[in-house]
């Protein structure tokens, strides 16, 4: 293994932390429908949890009305039940064969609650970065130990590794700030 793997090996599982926080602050609902906050709602299909995306059509009848379309006539009450249990807090309701999932208002308290939640992941997203910065950091530590590595590739590598870690961690801030202000809008 060389500084080079070390570096990229890091960047790879960097950038894979960002979309992963991305992905979770899409489940961070807004006032605002949008479809994707479906996603990981599961309707049981013939024994075996599958996403509604699979089952239905999922698409905004306004901006603050997501339209479920069943593909399958017995599967628009099990799908009404899937998104009520589910802890996003929307309550269905099913007009003939087309279910509506209104979005109900944020107050204000709720949209404070919403940002300590987004700040808490966009932490918890900053410790994995940094928890990857030290396995670079002692990946690189054992290179020079094995003397595979000169003291000042490996002093190299560090400062590499952790301009890596800045330029994440100030991409993560960016993403927190853009939830933030999203949450808080009226």
């Amino acid at each position: 293994m060389s500084i080079a793997d070390i570096k990229k090996n890091a960047e790879a599982k960097m950038a894979k932390t960002v979309e992963s926080f991305k992905t979770e602050l899409q489940k961070i609902r807004t006032g605002r429908a949008h479809p994707g906050i479906l996603d990981q709602v599961h309707v049981d299909y013939y024994g075996s949890p599958v996403p509604i995306s699979q089952v239905a059509n999922v698409s905004l009848l306004d901006a603050r009305t997501i339209s479920v379309q069943p593909w399958e006539k017995g599967m628009g009450p099990k799908i009404e039940k899937a998104i009520r249990e589910s802890d996003l807090g929307l309550n269905p309701s099913a007009q003939g064969d087309l279910i509506r999932v209104p979005m109900p208002p944020l107050t204000e308290e709720r949209r404070r609650d919403l940002t300590k939640v987004v700040k808490s992941a966009g932490e918890d997203a900053k410790v994995a970065v940094r928890n990857l910065r030290r396995d670079a950091n002692e990946q690189a530590k054992k290179l020079q130990k094995d003397k595979a590595i000169t003291e000042d590739d490996e002093r190299r590598s560090q400062d590499e590794v952790q301009k890596l870690t800045d330029r994440v961690i100030g991409d993560i801030d960016k993403l927190i700030a853009a939830k933030e202000a999203e949450i808080l809008a009226v």
